[in-house]
């Protein structure tokens, strides 16, 4: 897995303004951090001016505090002038084994209801026989390996025709690496987001109404699959407190039936 830090070299900025960012990014005021890391309003502030600097203790505190994701936590240590703390261990390094098939023997059990796990740039690390029955009949060229979860989605050779509201999800995965983009600043997820953006609307893409009642607490994925409209609802799941930038980067993906008519369609299908 790999995502780019900023494009800024964080030791020739200084940790001052990198902190600065990140509080105003979470609209925290310097009193209000300083009450949080247990430090001074005054403290804070000559850290992020440079007249002070902060011990590795606190670069940590105060990154905590504000929500930094592990990649940026390790570029905060380097522009202190301290190592960084958290590894970046391959998927397939043996270390990880444990956790790589836990997430496969987790997405396995899902089935039949979709599931995948994805990197930071929406890299597909594993999915399960749900989602494979989705991808049926796409182009070689998107399945591909590496293969992207969001080029699946978005491509008009890929999901995107078979789509029944589109534009809505569309406008929903847009949104959200609009968001990923902002919180962790990688190169590489902007020019994918450039890149999908771009890519054409089918004409006459419109929202269907499902057979039955969908809950209105979450936007369904309403999508054609053999004559069929299946109807799901996705949730995303991260692990907590990591220690390690590859595992802080993961996340599963299980799209939930928001109909019966879905449950059945996908039992039938792959009992």
């Amino acid at each position: 897995m790999t995502v780019l830090a900023s494009g800024t070299a964080p030791a020739a900025q200084g940790v001052g303004p990198l902190l600065r960012a990140w509080r105003e990014r979470r609209r925290v005021s310097q009193l209000e951090l300083a009450l949080r890391a247990d430090s001074s309003a005054r403290h804070i502030s000559f850290v992020e001016t440079g007249r002070s600097r902060p011990s590795e203790e606190m670069v940590l505190r105060l990154a905590e505090h504000l929500e930094v994701p592990v990649r940026e936590r390790n570029a905060l240590l380097l522009a202190a002038g301290y190592a960084p703390r958290y590894p970046e261990t391959p998927l397939d390094d043996p270390a990880l084994d444990a956790l790589r098939e836990g997430m496969e023997r987790l997405i396995r059990g899902y089935e039949p209801y979709p599931a995948l796990v994805v990197d930071a740039t929406y890299g597909v690390l594993a999915a399960n026989r749900g989602i494979t029955m989705l991808l049926d009949g796409l182009p070689e060229h998107l399945l591909t390996p590496p293969v992207n979860a969001m080029r699946l989605t978005l491509h008009p050779e890929g999901l995107a025709p078979r789509i029944r509201n589109l534009p809505e999800w569309r406008g929903h995965l847009l949104e959200q690496m609009r968001r990923e983009i902002a919180l962790h600043r990688s190169p590489a997820l902007r020019e994918l987001y450039e890149e999908v953006e771009a890519y054409p609307v089918p004409a006459g893409a419109r929202a269907v109404e499902p057979a039955e009642p969908v809950p209105y607490f979450a936007l369904p994925l309403q999508i054609e699959h053999e004559g069929r409209v299946l109807s799901f609802i996705s949730s995303i799941a991260t692990f907590n407190t990591p220690m390690d930038v590859t595992v802080a980067e993961l996340a599963i993906e299980t799209l939930l039936p928001a109909d019966r008519a879905t449950v059945d369609h996908l039992h039938a299908l792959l009992p």
